[in-house]
């Protein structure tokens, strides 16, 4: 909700390269503190570091952005709620994280409920919103990229504190953000003069928020746990949002999207159930 409201003051690429190069000058200090008791970062590994900034920040928030932008709050907060339905198939797949039959089954609720954020009914009932659509789409890339990049970064975890493996990541945020928001100043130059009061207590509220405490509390929690269970943490972030958005944006709930927030409400339940105890709480769930 806050990124929404900020970027009707800052453009799209120039948000994005100021919260991050405002994070990493707050980082700094401690990272040039903790880096002479760090592991120093092996060269077979910075292709990894890569991965983890370019998922993880640049395509997960220039998607997250653009896509914002098209669609409401409400539902890019609401479809934010399939990332952790996202880490199970990928921690699944990849990681070879225990995954049971109510989780698929969860995984699949949760799909058919993003189907009906998107805007899938009002297609056949010949009420499409294409901006809306492609904004809905856009933030579900978005939330795919975020899983992969901490797919990468699971592996970083197990030799590398959460701080550095931060730190880097908003590094190369900073400089794949740099162009495009150079770019953005030569075509517009006069946008810094029309930032209000309210857009600088956006961007220090994105930087300080939802750039270093999310960012560095889920990595130091995926150093903890398994990638499932560190996604389960992004579960308050879309309630809280859907809730200002209408109440501070005056957002109204379609039918089709209170159903799909049900749904995917329900599949990330059952698509999360028994992950952390397993087969310890559940003897007869059915092991996929």
């Amino acid at each position: 909700m806050v990124a929404k409201v900020t970027l009707q003051e800052f453009p799209i690429y120039s948000l994005a390269f100021l919260r991050f190069a405002l994070a990493v000058l707050l980082l700094l200090p401690f990272f040039i503190i903790h880096s002479k008791k760090a592991v120093k970062i092996k060269l077979k590994d910075l292709p990894k570091f890569v991965a983890v900034g370019i998922f993880m920040v640049t395509l997960n928030i220039a998607l997250f952005y653009i896509g914002i932008e098209k669609t409401t709050a409400t539902q890019a907060a609401t479809l934010t709620l399939l990332i952790p339905i996202l880490a199970v198939l990928a921690g699944w797949w990849f990681l070879k994280e225990k995954v049971f039959f109510v989780n698929l089954l969860g995984i699949g609720l949760s799909l058919l409920g993003g189907l009906f954020i998107i805007g899938l009914p009002q297609i056949f009932l010949g009420n499409f919103q294409e901006q809306a659509f492609l904004g809905n789409v856009l933030i579900i890339l978005s939330a795919i990229s975020w899983v992969i990049g901490a797919i990468f970064s699971r592996e970083l975890l197990r030799n590398y504190p959460s701080l550095t493996v931060t730190t880097v990541a908003f590094t190369v945020g900073i400089i794949t953000f740099f162009v495009p928001a150079l770019l953005e100043y030569l075509k517009n130059p006069g946008w810094p003069s029309q930032v209000s009061a309210l857009g600088i207590m956006g961007l220090l509220y994105i930087t300080l928020l939802s750039s270093i405490s999310a960012y560095f509390l889920f990595e130091w929690g995926l150093a903890k746990t398994s990638v499932t269970i560190a996604d389960l943490f992004q579960y308050i972030e879309p309630v809280v949002a859907v809730g200002v958005a209408i109440l501070v944006l005056g957002e109204l709930l379609t039918f089709s999207m209170v159903v799909g927030i049900v749904i995917i409400a329900l599949g990330v339940y059952w698509g999360t159930f028994a992950r952390t105890e397993g087969v310890h709480l559940h003897p007869k769930t059915h092991r996929v």
